[in-house]
């Protein structure tokens, strides 16, 4: 299985990042951990360099440790069917229960390296934990996952709308369960 190329370049990338109105970016409050874990399957994004190879099915497992870390692994098939796999862990910030975690997908012998770790912000989450939207404070990354593969076209119109009333340009996200990759702002 082939690792996501220069992962921890990009996390440690996302870690650096200072875009402006971070600070106003709004996170969920009462985050379950436990219930948040499992398998998310990607139905939007905004196009990351350290995805580029990733053509289709792509999806994170979360799972909690003894620790209060939550074990990742990022999954993608490539366009000639490979499997491409990244594996990290995250952990949370901020206030207990806030949607706010760091993932570092570079360690040493075990260890993360937490100055190289990316923020992971739960912007908006269902209550029943169906969907959930993530971004980083800088507005440059973000995700629309769902437990399953797909959304019904009325709930991304919903996603969009809060998107961008978080300040996302959501003409930058691309409806990555559809193979004809639409941008957002046009479903």
């Amino acid at each position: 299985m082939k690792r996501f190329a220069g992962m921890a370049a990009a996390v440690a990338m996302l870690g650096g990042c200072a875009g402006t109105g971070g600070a106003n970016l709004p996170v969920v409050a009462g985050v379950d951990l436990d219930r948040y874990a499992g398998r998310w399957h990607e139905v939007a994004a905004m196009p990351a360099w350290f995805q580029r190879k990733c053509a289709s099915d792509t999806t994170a497992d979360y799972a909690p440790t003894p620790d209060g870390r939550i074990t990742v692994v990022n999954r993608c098939r490539e366009a000639d069917g490979s499997t491409r796999e990244a594996t990290g862990v995250a952990r949370p910030t901020g206030t207990p229960g806030e949607g706010k975690l760091e993932v570092s997908f570079l360690s040493v012998f075990g260890i993360p390296i937490w100055p190289a770790a990316g923020d992971y912000w739960i912007i908006a989450l269902d209550p029943d934990y169906r969907w959930s939207v993530v971004g980083h404070p800088s507005r440059e990354y973000g995700w629309i996952l769902s437990r399953t593969p797909t959304l019904p076209a009325a709930t991304l119109r919903e996603l969009r709308g809060r998107l961008a009333a978080a300040g996302y340009d959501t003409c930058k996200l691309v409806v990555t369960q559809d193979a004809a990759k639409p941008r957002l702002c046009d479903v």
